[in-house]
């Protein structure tokens, strides 16, 4: 009797093993490191992909905020050849700093759809032939200004090339400050010495034909008449229609000026608008290439697997979620004129001019040696600005710098 009993409990407990899953088929896990603010949408797009895939349990990793935290604790999981994260989400500026980690995502099919993307994006992310991520969103420089103020002092658009923006910003600054508004600046920007003043000043530059610091053939361009001119030009805005304070200022301090309401580019609810970056002596305007990408570990023990989930959270319907719900800048072209997208963003159909000739800073043909370099670029530009150095002078010893730090030979800056 009792040997039946036992019997009976060990099928029931065997039953119950089955039921519960713990001695079903196991699913492969692969797991996303992402960090910020794209995490609640990255957990909706794992839900998604778990959903119609029942083998496989995508798991988001959350992941510090800040970038570069994030890239060093990437650097410790590829140091320890570790197969911990499948997935990395990869700043625009990291590809070249750590392509050697990264399978090449054309093996897994994305060469069939890369195609869909923008070129920039697609170019920053090759990395000697090897697409080592995908886009999954992106962002630019973009021009904000006051459409009231605009109206106020007689004018039917924004400027169209920085000496338009000069002229406008110095007349609407002295009609203000008439008006007892003291504080008042013209045009407020980020101008500290930091990684947004290379944005900036590659933005001045490229779009008065100075080129790209260096150029794709891994040339350095960035000693050269256009470049001198530009970044003299800004250095002139200093204290005239910018405040002299703008050498400090970043993201944040700037936006605060701007949404005070004490510059002709703030943002006033109701009364502002947006447009692409104004043009230089070249004709064209040129807008920073920012961002962010995904990417597959090649120490993952999923990489045919990451490889697919990568392409769909990076694919038309995943990014159009992310577009309509959190507002993501996305990286497929077609999104941009996508009605439904357009319901919710009307204003995307004027970013696509400004993704479409975004200019990329030169992260990949300078890999591991990129941060040094716009370190060197941006400490040279802020030495113009606040009045340390000449252009000519400061353009002409980074140019020396960057021979010495790259190795590369000189040449002048390539055309649109």
């Amino acid at each position: 009797m009792k040997k039946t009993i036992l019997l009976i409990m060990i099928f029931v407990f065997v039953v119950s093993l089955f039921a519960t899953g713990v001695m079903a088929e196991e699913k492969t896990i692969i797991k996303v490191a992402i960090g910020g603010s794209a995490i609640p949408s990255a957990k909706k797009l794992a839900e998604m992909y778990n959903e119609s895939h029942p083998g496989v349990d995508v798991q988001i990793l959350e992941m510090p905020d800040s970038s570069t935290d994030s890239l060093n604790l990437y650097l410790q999981f590829f140091e320890a050849k570790s197969s911990e994260v499948d997935i990395l989400v990869v700043d625009v500026v990291w590809p070249g700093i750590i392509a050697d980690h990264l399978v090449d995502l054309n093996k897994y099919g994305a060469e069939e759809i890369v195609k869909d993307h923008f070129e920039a994006n697609i170019n920053n992310n090759t990395v000697e032939g090897r697409l080592v991520a995908m886009p999954w969103y992106t962002d630019a420089g973009l021009l904000f200004y006051r459409t009231d103020l605009l109206k106020k002092y007689g004018y039917s658009e924004p400027p169209k090339t920085w000496d338009e923006l000069e002229g406008m910003a110095a007349r609407i600054q002295k009609g203000e400050r008439a008006e007892r508004k003291e504080d008042f600046w013209g045009y407020v920007w980020q101008g500290n010495a930091y990684e947004g003043l290379t944005c900036n000043a590659l933005e001045w530059i490229y779009s008065n034909g100075g080129g790209t610091i260096i150029n794709k053939d891994k040339e350095i361009t960035i000693y050269n008449s256009e470049a001198v001119a530009a970044v003299k030009q800004a250095a002139g805005w200093v204290g005239s229609i910018s405040p002299a304070s703008v050498t400090g200022l970043i993201e944040e301090s700037s936006r605060h000026i701007w949404q005070s309401g004490n510059a002709a580019d703030s943002v006033i609810k109701g009364k502002f608008d947006l447009a692409p970056p104004p043009a230089g002596d070249s004709g064209f305007a040129a807008a920073a290439l920012g961002g962010w990408q995904l990417a597959v570990s090649k120490y993952s023990k999923h990489k045919k697997i990451a490889a697919d989930v990568v392409k769909f959270m990076t694919s038309y319907d995943a990014q159009k979620y992310r577009t309509i719900e959190e507002s993501y800048n996305p990286t497929i072209k077609a999104l941009y004129r996508d009605k439904e997208v357009l319901e919710v963003r009307p204003y995307y159909n004027r970013l696509y001019d400004v993704f479409i000739s975004a200019v990329a800073r030169p992260t990949t043909v300078t890999s591991t040696k990129y941060n040094e370099i716009s370190a060197l670029f941006f400490r040279a530009v802020h030495s113009v600005l606040t009045g340390k150095n000449s252009a000519d002078n400061s353009l002409g010893y980074l140019q020396l710098d960057l021979q010495s730090v790259t190795g590369f030979e000189t040449s002048s800056p390539e055309t649109k």
